[in-house]
């Protein structure tokens, strides 16, 4: 039988919201999580270098992805991007924030992050 999943709401970086609908904190799930995303213009996170694929689906806004070699890809609403275990990237917005949707593979944990301190 179907189950409805209901948000619960994960810590982050700063001022975003992150409501994970099936992953590792809501339903235990360790291969998958998905978590909507809302965060406010201005909102920045330390780098990382996780250790989990990570899609990005941008419903509205834009999200700024930053690579190692300090390039900087700009993804708008209806836009996608795929970041891969190990590679080292920082996650930022612009003026008008950004609301996306995070699919990882296997789930995210604040550990598996691997986010760099400051």
């Amino acid at each position: 039988m179907p189950t409805m999943l209901q948000p619960v709401r994960v810590p982050g970086a700063g001022e975003k919201l992150i409501q994970e609908y099936a992953g590792a904190a809501s339903t235990g799930h360790g291969a998958v999580s998905v978590a909507r995303m809302t965060a406010p213009p201005g909102w920045d996170e330390p780098g990382q270098r996780p250790e989990f694929d990570e899609v990005t689906y941008v419903l509205a806004g834009e999200m700024l992805v930053q690579d190692e070699h300090d390039e900087v890809t700009r993804i708008g609403a209806g836009e996608c991007v795929l970041v891969r275990a190990g590679e080292w990237v920082r996650y930022f917005v612009g003026d008008t924030g950004a609301d996306y949707l995070a699919v990882c593979s296997p789930a995210f944990t604040s550990e598996s992050a691997r986010r760099d301190h400051a």
